[in-house]
C-alpha cells in the first residue's frame, strides 16, 4: 500500500494545484450567491475526482497480472505515454503564458459565474475535475498505480480516499473557510485570484513538467 500511496501523491497534488478551478471557486465566493454556488461547485469537483480515479482504477484492475518480481511492460508503456502527454501539455501551457505587462486571458465562462445556479456550479465542478484532459491524465496515472499495487478492496478505497482528499483540498479549503469567516476572507481571496490568474500558465507548465518527468522515470523503471 505504501508504494501505491507514494505513486498517487504527486498526481493528486497535480490536480490540487490547478489555478483555473481555484479561481472559479474564488469567483463564486465573491459573487452574490456565494454560499450556494461555492458548495455546489465543491460537490461537483469532489464527485468528478472520485468518478475519474475510480474508473481508471477499475480499468487497471482488468489488465493482465504480471509477476511482482519481474518487469511490468504494460504498466511501463502506460506510464511512458502519460508522461509524454504531460510534457506536451507543459509545453502548451508555457507557450500560453502572458508576456510582461500583458493581461492574462481567462475563460469566457468565468464572466457568467455571478449568474450560475447550484446545479450549474455542480456541473461545472464535475466537468473541470472529471473531463479536463490534464486531470484525466493524472487520474489515469493514479488508477494505474493503484491497480498495479494489487491491494484489497479496503486498501483500494483508502488510497482513493487519500487521492481525493489531496486533489480536492485547494478548492475545499477556501470554500469551507469562507463559510466559517466570510467577511475576513474577501480581501485575501481577491488578491489570491489576481495572482493565480497572472501566474496560471507558468504554474501549470512547471507542475506538468515535473510530474511528466517523474512519470517517464517510473515508466522506464518498469521495464
Amino acid at each position: 500500500m505504501n508504494g501505491a500511496i507514494g505513486g498517487i501523491l504527486p498526481l493528486a497534488l497535480g490536480v490540487a494545484i490547478s489555478p483555473v478551478p481555484i479561481i472559479a471557486a474564488i469567483l463564486m465566493l465573491l459573487s452574490p450567491k456565494a454560499r450556494v454556488t461555492s458548495v455546489g461547485f465543491l460537490l461537483g469537483w469532489l464527485v468528478g475526482i472520485i468518478v475519474a480515479v475510480s474508473v481508471f482504477t477499475a480499468l487497471a484492475a482488468v489488465l493482465p497480472e504480471e509477476d511482482p518480481g519481474a518487469s511490468k511492460p504494460i504498466q511501463g508503456v502506460i506510464q511512458l505515454v502519460l508522461g509524454l502527454l504531460l510534457l506536451v501539455l507543459a509545453v502548451g501551457q508555457w507557450r500560453k503564458r502572458p508576456k510582461k505587462g500583458e493581461e492574462p486571458v481567462l475563460p469566457k465562462w468565468m464572466q457568467a459565474i455571478d449568474k450560475i445556479s447550484f446545479f450549474g456550479a455542480f456541473g461545472l465542478g464535475f466537468l473541470l475535475s472529471a473531463l479536463n484532459p490534464k486531470n484525466l491524465i493524472m487520474a489515469a496515472g493514479a488508477g494505474t498505480a493503484i491497480g498495479a499495487a494489487q491491494l484489497t478492496g479496503g486498501g483500494i478505497v483508502l488510497v482513493i480516499a487519500i487521492y481525493v482528499v489531496i486533489a480536492a483540498s485547494t478548492v475545499a479549503i477556501p470554500v469551507i473557510a469562507y463559510l466559517i469567516a466570510a467577511d475576513k476572507l474577501r480581501g485575501p481571496l481577491d488578491a489570491l485570484r489576481v495572482w493565480l490568474a497572472q501566474e496560471n500558465a507558468l504554474i501549470m507548465a512547471v507542475l506538468l513538467l515535473v510530474i511528466g518527468v517523474s512519470m517517464l522515470g517510473k515508466g522506464i523503471g518498469s521495464f
